[in-house]
Order: C-alpha cells, then sequence, then structure tokens
C-alpha cells in the first residue's frame, strides 16, 4: 500500500513550518502535525511577545528621555492589560498567516498530539499517518523541574499572559530569558531579584558582554545575587517562598523560572524506532540532520544545538532541500548571530575572546566604551560597548560583540561580512558612516590587547 504522504513533520513551529512548505514547493505530498497553536513558541510565546513586550519597556525610557530634548510629557503609566490584549491580537493575526502560508502551499495541517508507532508511521490519536520521511521539529519547553518546587513558578510562557504586573519578582536563572525579563520587567515598574548560579549572568557569552549585562541590571534597579540559587520554592499565602544559602528565606508575590528549556521529546514514541535521546532529552543528529533511525530526521531546537528561530527555519530549508530538491547545503552553525533583548540589548556573532583562546587561536582584541550621543546629550549614563576580534595571523575577523542601542540590528549586518571571511583590513578600508555608533566598528585601528599562544 502507498504511504499517505512522502513527507510528515511532526510540529508546526518556524522549523517544522519551513520543512514542509519548502517539501511542498519539491512537489511532494506533506502533512504537518501541531498539537498546539501553528506557529510554534517564537511567533506564539516566545520571540515575537518579548520583543513586543521589550518595545514596551523601551517606550518608556524613551518617553522620560524626551523630556531632555525639550518634550513636556506626563509621568508615564504602563497597563499591562492594555498591552497583553494587543499582543493577544497580534499573536493571533500572526498564527493566522501560517496557517494560510500551509495552505497555500498544499500542505496538509493535522491538528493533535503525534507519537511515532513505528517505522514511517506516525499516530495522532486514532488517525494513522504514514510516509517514507519524517521530520521531527517539536521544539523546547521549560524546564519544571531544576530544585524543589520550581514548578509553582512561572515560565515565560505565563509571563507573556500576564494582564497585571506584581509590585515584587524573583527571577530564577542567569541565561538570556532571564536576563531579558529581568531588564523588561524593572523598567515597568516591578521591583526585581534575580538569583542565578555562575558569577555573572550570560554564561558562554563573551566576557564583556557579561559585565556589562550585569552592570545595566543594576542601573536599571535588578538586585543581582550571584551564585545563589535558592534550594527550595514553597507556596504561602501571599505568595512563594525562596529558601536560599543558609536557610536564608524571602517571600515574593510572583517568581519566574528561568532555569532552561528542555527538548520536547517525551511521549514522542521514538522507543518504536529504536531511538533514545541524550542526557539533555535532545535528539541526536549527525550533519545532514538524520537521527539514529532510517527515515528519521530532527531539527531545531529538539536536537539542542544551536536553539535559535532562524537556525530551524534554514535547517528546515536545508533538510527538505537534501530530501526532496537538487542539492543540499549543510547549516553552518559556526558562526550565527545572536541577540539578547535585555535593555540596552546585545548583539554578538562569533566565539568569546576566552573560547578563541581555550581553541588556540592568537586573537587581537579591539574594543571600545562610550556614551553614545543621545544619552550624552541628556546627561544620560548608558553607554555602548562592542569587541572586535581578529585571528592575529590572518586577520580574518573571527567575533563582533556589542551592547547597546540598535546592537542586534548593527551585529546581524556584520555577520554578513564575518560570513563572507572579512579580515580586520576590510573593516579599516571601509568609510565610516557619521554620526553613527555602528561606525566605531570601522574605526578601532589599533588593538587593546593580543592575547593567545606566545602573546
Amino acid at each position: 500500500m502507498a504511504p499517505d504522504f512522502d513527507l510528515i513533520v511532526l510540529g508546526a513551529g518556524s522549523g517544522g513550518v519551513a520543512a514542509s512548505r519548502r517539501a511542498a514547493l519539491h512537489g511532494t505530498r506533506v502533512a504537518v502535525v501541531e498539537g498546539g497553536r501553528v506557529g510554534g513558541t517564537c511567533v506564539i510565546r516566545g520571540c515575537v511577545p518579548k520583543k513586543l513586550l521589550m518595545y514596551a519597556a523601551q517606550l518608556g525610557d524613551a518617553i522620560g528621555d524626551a523630556r531632555g530634548y525639550g518634550w513636556d510629557v506626563a509621568p508615564p503609566r504602563f497597563e499591562m492589560a492594555r498591552w497583553a490584549a494587543a499582543k493577544a491580537a497580534e499573536t493571533a493575526r500572526l498564527e493566522g498567516i501560517y496557517r494560510q502560508m500551509l495552505e497555500a502551499g498544499g500542505v496538509t495541517l493535522v491538528e493533535g498530539w503525534a507519537r511515532l508507532d513505528g517505522p514511517q508511521r506516525v499516530r495522532v490519536g486514532e488517525q494513522l499517518l504514514t510516509a517514507p520521511h519524517i521530520i521531527v521539529a517539536t521544539g523546547a519547553a521549560p524546564v519544571r523541574d531544576s530544585l524543589p518546587g520550581i514548578e509553582l513558578c512561572a515560565s515565560s510562557d505565563e509571563l507573556l499572559d500576564l494582564t497585571a504586573l506584581p509590585p515584587q519578582a524573583a527571577v530564577i536563572g542567569g541565561g538570556y530569558i532571564a536576563v531579558e525579563f529581568a531588564s523588561i520587567l524593572a523598567r515597568l515598574g516591578v521591583a526585581v531579584a534575580m538569583y542565578y548560579r555562575d558569577r555573572l549572568p550570560l554564561r558562554g557569552f563573551d566576557d564583556m558582554l557579561r559585565v556589562a549585562a550585569a552592570s545595566e541590571l543594576q542601573a536599571a534597579g535588578v538586585e543581582l545575587h550571584p551564585g545563589n540559587v535558592p534550594r527550595r520554592v514553597q507556596r504561602t499565602a501571599a505568595g512563594l517562598l525562596l529558601t536560599l544559602a543558609e536557610d536564608r528565606v524571602r517571600e515574593f508575590p510572583w517568581v519566574l523560572n528561568a532555569t532552561g528549556r528542555r527538548p520536547n521529546t517525551a511521549g514522542l514514541g521514538l522507543d518504536t524506532v529504536g531511538l533514545v535521546t541524550d542526557a539533555a532529552a535532545a535528539l541526536p543528529v549527525n550533519e545532514l540532520l538524520a537521527t539514529g533511525a532510517a527515515g528519521v530526521y530532527a531539527l531545531g531546537d529538539v536536537t539542542n544545538r544551536k536553539n535559535l528561530t532562524p537556525v530551524a527555519i534554514a535547517e528546515g530549508r536545508a533538510l527538505a532541500d537534501a530530501l526532496f530538491g537538487p542539492g543540499h547545503r549543510p547549516v553552518d552553525l559556526s558562526r550565527v548571530a545572536s541577540g539578547v533583548f535585555m535593555l540596552p540589548p546585545i548583539g554578538t556573532v562569533g566565539p568569546g575572546e576566552a573560547e578563541l583562546v581555550a581553541a588556540g587561536h592568537r586573537v587581537d582584541v579591539y574594543a571600545t566604551e562610550f556614551r553614545p550621543m543621545k544619552q550624552a546629550f541628556i546627561g544620560g549614563s548608558e553607554r555602548t560597548r562592542m569587541k572586535l576580534l581578529a585571528d592575529a595571523d590572518s586577520g580574518r575577523v573571527l567575533a563582533v560583540h556589542m551592547i547597546g542601542a540598535d546592537a542586534p540590528e548593527i551585529v546581524q549586518s556584520l555577520a554578513v561580512a564575518l560570513t563572507a571571511g572579512a579580515t580586520k583590513a576590510d573593516f579599516d578600508r571601509t568609510v565610516a558612516m557619521h554620526p553613527t555608533a555602528a561606525e566605531e566598528f570601522v574605526l578601532m585601528r589599533e588593538p587593546v590587547r593580543r592575547v593567545g599562544p606566545g602573546s
């Protein structure tokens, strides 16, 4: 009996939608299965609504800055319920667009929770679907068992559905989700205390960014408690009680669990095709995104490699081309730009300074720090920090890191230059655009230091 489809995709998030639409363009019969809302984490409860909330916080700053530029404005007042209603309308609009794209692309949307049911078989409730190729693109979800009682805390999912903000909040975690929401909530009037394990937030980022992020969080009024993760969380009549080191306790009306995310692999029936997840619950894949089971592939956050929406989209399209198109170009994960949407935001592409040295590189470090014109004019304290890392022998630019206004937009453009193999000499030959902050990346002539072997 002929299979029902040529390809079945589990998950209609950004990666799953990209893979299914690209495969359909190659003339294949494609089904995508989704048990929640179409669009996945990024569109519905992640990147998009988070950045909309960041814009709300940023506008509060802008209203305050306007006085220094001659505007007579009344003290601002933020209403979370109004933002939440507008956010719900926007995510509904975007979900509708995703559904339309699938329909227009000839992709069959099957709504329900899917599980593998042996080779080439997917069961959705009582319905059985068959295909020679299956892609697992089920993403990840907040970890809810990282410490005793953490399940009582809200995750980023619940935060973005709030209609009223608490007067005080604790944030448990030091990654980008913790940093972003601590920064945003503080600017929206919440008294925030942040508890994390390491000496600085944003482990894995360049140290310049980590130090600057901590400084900017404190400037926004966030209490930082490094090396201090709560031992347990308990419910009280007034909220949640955190038990800290030396059995000290502190109560908050609301607590954000930002202790990490875990691939959505539970309940997928992986055992029916002989697949086993790794210690992080992720599905291991090779360069071609193939798992250890014939005909089963995985992409995006469920593989726990580079957990970014554009990576999942690129992987989905590349995999569809490999399976049904004329050729295949694996996605290069070595220089993927990313942003941290705190205020001020972070943009980064390439390894950190310490990571490059550990890998044996000799590196010329170019760096600058300044108060941007917009802040200097009104006597503001916010600073911009930039770092460019170049190979000391070849001159090739290996990484660019920035924290400051418009950093993600600037670094996204510079990522093109790094992907193309630009050298520091190429940056030096580029004429600056004045007055901009971005021009500093082509005006840093002398390294502040050389690090690595023999330096």
